[in-house]
């Protein structure tokens, strides 16, 4: 397996050569050159695998550097009871008939990217050992990524973690979760801007290679490939438990801000899993839901970008679209970059009138949008038929997924994160407070420790450069 940039200029690479970085030399994001393909046959073969086995089954596709005996053990070393508090990993409850949902939230931080970022640590620890490096990890959040990173990285021999987020624009429990952190390794800044903000300096200390060489940078975003791949695993998990058929349809609900999650399930669906429809919920930053709808993809302004209650998706640059873009225009990376060109330049793209905009009408999106009401209408709904509980942003996904639901095929909502990491808002919702797993009572009363900057990539370089492994 090699990769390639979706902007051309990066020679075909293995797994590990990509494996600590961010974006590719050229400023594009890394993609296989071709998405491995699973017969129907296989798919059946792995109906009652455990999770670590059907991981491995999976990302051996995509790893084939590392001996597989040392892939195994770093698999089954991440998928454990102890870490996730259950066998299944990513368990699917049945929410009203041909509903479901996909437990994705009961790793450390008990949000859906644990689940990539747990085994991501352990990827990145192996390879540092192996070459006795050091790294430093720099990291943009919206609220979950980062305490997710953090969690993943703490005490790791060689990793330290730079981790920016907007100050004072996350919610209680997740600010909490990060600065309450004691470890060494581990800084947190808040910046004084929106998430775009943050995720734009991650992007400009990336793009100074003489810097990223020196610092040995490295990045835990959702623009790091492993993480996507490590979100592959999870759609065809949902699909086994769900499905009844060898060949049998099903539609997936993704929340999605930074589009990883759901570009996960879309080269799930290119490798060859029977997915029917993926069903994209946007909150109201709602650039995807204008994109598919209308092939103008516009990116907002940092005063434009709404504060919502579903702030992991208050993001207007949705950074793992360009992947599916490239795959869209023909994978053509001249194309990608005149796009990102005229995104830098104007702010904007538009595809309406080129034929690339019918492949994007044929790859299997629909698109919707939640508003604040229509979140609390759905966790109340969901509650009072289930006794369920969700969060903000699976909210958003539910309400956009029962939109799109068609009579006959199963639906599976993807959960992004417990509800007790949003609980103002399901107070908000249902009048009383979700409850808390044990371990996380009166964690907003732990002492923080951060530093507060100003959007500014000299400083943080400074500031890493002061700071760094």
């Amino acid at each position: 397996m090699r990769y390639i940039s979706t902007r051309g200029g990066m020679a075909p690479a293995t797994f590990s050569d990509i494996l600590l970085g961010g974006l590719a030399p050229d400023g594009g994001l890394a993609l296989p050159e071709t998405y491995p393909s699973v017969t129907p046959a296989e798919l059946a073969g792995w109906r009652g695998l455990s999770y670590p086995e059907l991981a491995f089954a999976i990302l051996r596709r995509f790893i084939d550097d590392i001996p597989a005996d040392d892939l195994r053990a770093l698999i089954h070393k991440t998928y454990t009871v102890a870490a996730f508090r259950t066998e299944a990993i990513t368990p699917a409850t049945p929410l009203v008939d041909g509903v479901w949902l996909l437990g994705l939230s009961n790793g450390p931080t008990l949000a859906f990217k644990d689940i990539a970022l747990q085994l991501l640590g352990n990827l990145f620890e192996y390879a540092l050992l192996k070459n006795s490096g050091q790294l430093n990890i720099l990291g943009a959040t919206s609220g979950d990524t980062g305490s997710s990173a953090e969690y993943a990285m703490r005490g790791k021999r060689g990793i330290r973690v730079f981790m920016l987020s907007p100050h004072q624009k996350m919610s209680r429990f997740q600010t909490a979760q990060m600065f309450s952190l004691q470890d060494p390794n581990i800084f947190n800044i808040a910046v004084r801007g929106v998430f775009d903000d943050c995720q734009d300096m991650v992007k400009a200390v990336s793009n100074d290679a003489e810097f990223k060489a020196r610092y040995a940078i490295g990045t835990v975003n959702s623009i790091n490939w492993a993480r996507v791949a490590a979100q592959i695993v999870y759609y065809f998990k949902g699909w086994l438990a769900v499905s009844t058929r060898d060949d049998q349809e099903i539609s997936f609900a993704v929340p999605s801000g930074n589009f990883g999650n759901i570009c996960a399930g879309y080269i799930a669906k290119r490798m060859g899993l029977p997915i029917r429809r993926l069903i994209l919920a946007t909150n109201e930053n709602n650039v995807l839901d204008e994109f598919f709808r209308t092939g103008i993809y516009r990116v907002r302004a940092t005063d434009q970008v709404a504060q919502t209650s579903s702030p992991s998706m208050d993001i207007s640059k949705a950074s793992n679209f360009e992947r599916f873009i490239f795959d869209a225009v023909g994978r053509d990376p001249a194309v990608v970059r005149e796009l990102w060109r005229q995104v830098d330049t104007q702010g904007y793209f538009d595809l309406s009138n080129t034929p690339y905009f019918q492949t994007v009408r044929d790859s299997g999106f629909v698109t919707g949008t939640s508003t604040h009401q229509n979140r609390m209408a759905t966790i109340r709904r969901v509650h009072a038929e289930t006794g369920i509980i969700i969060d903000t942003h699976t909210a958003d996904g539910v309400k956009v997924g029962l939109d799109y639901r068609e009579q006959g095929v199963p639906l599976i909502c993807l959960e992004t994160a417990l509800p007790v990491k949003f609980e103002d808002s399901i107070i908000e919702a249902l009048g009383r407070s979700p409850e808390r797993p044990t371990g996380y009572a009166n964690i907003e009363d732990l002492p923080q420790r951060f530093e507060v900057m100003d959007v500014d990539v000299a400083a943080i370089k400074q500031y890493i450069a002061t700071h760094a492994a």
